[in-house]
């Protein structure tokens, strides 16, 4: 347990947090309620509970709001100016924050999955190998998040992450590449994207 513990010391736990909400209402997925508690905190305390030891958040809408109202101590916040243009911004920016800090491979994950817990993170993480890893959470052999990119792969993840597309053209190029992990048995991947959704809160 200690050797794994070691290995995840150089994954960072990178979660995408600065949407707007624009299908809700302008309501920033980061500040919705879940079990109490602002979503952005959920989805930090299960990348802790899964392993990562070095977390960095990216946020964009009302950025403030969220640092004064969400407990994320510990965590590296990194401010995103650019979030209207979409999640490729946001994780341009989560993953220059990770330069220079001996990370050699970040778990990227969605602030608006609640149905994505610790279990499924955990598998990810296990299936790391080193900075050339690509490895992927997939719901019944379809890939989804979180996905774990190796320090190898940054540099092309940024230079093709664009609008609202995020990594999805690096890893279509790169799919021969990619390990899949099943989370299906553990994991609902569904998103909270219109106010329908809002009922997976709780």
């Amino acid at each position: 347990m200690t050797d794994e513990r070691d290995r995840y010391e150089e994954i960072a736990g990178l979660l995408l947090a600065a949407g707007g909400g624009r299908r809700l209402g302008g309501r920033p997925k980061a500040l919705l309620e879940h079990r109490g508690r602002p979503l952005v905190e959920h989805a930090v305390g299960v990348l802790r509970t899964a392993g990562c030891g070095r977390i960095h958040v990216v946020l964009g809408a009302r950025a403030d709001e969220v640092r004064a109202r969400a407990e994320l101590d510990g965590c590296v916040l990194v401010d995103n100016p650019d979030w209207a243009e979409g999640m490729g911004s946001s994780l341009r920016a989560g993953l220059g924050s990770l330069t220079g800090t001996g990370a050699r491979a970040a778990l990227v994950s969605l602030v608006d999955q609640p149905g994505i817990g610790p279990a499924a993170v955990t598998r990810v993480l296990g299936a790391y190998e080193d900075q050339n890893s690509l490895v992927s959470a997939a719901y019944d052999g379809v890939r989804g998040h979180p996905v774990l990119f190796g320090a190898a792969h940054w540099p092309g993840i940024a230079a093709t992450a664009t609008g609202d597309r995020g990594a999805r053209a690096y890893l279509k190029d790169h799919a021969a590449a990619i390990r899949l992990v099943e989370c299906a048995d553990v994991a609902a991947p569904y998103d909270i994207d219109t106010e329908a959704d809002l009922s997976h809160l709780e």
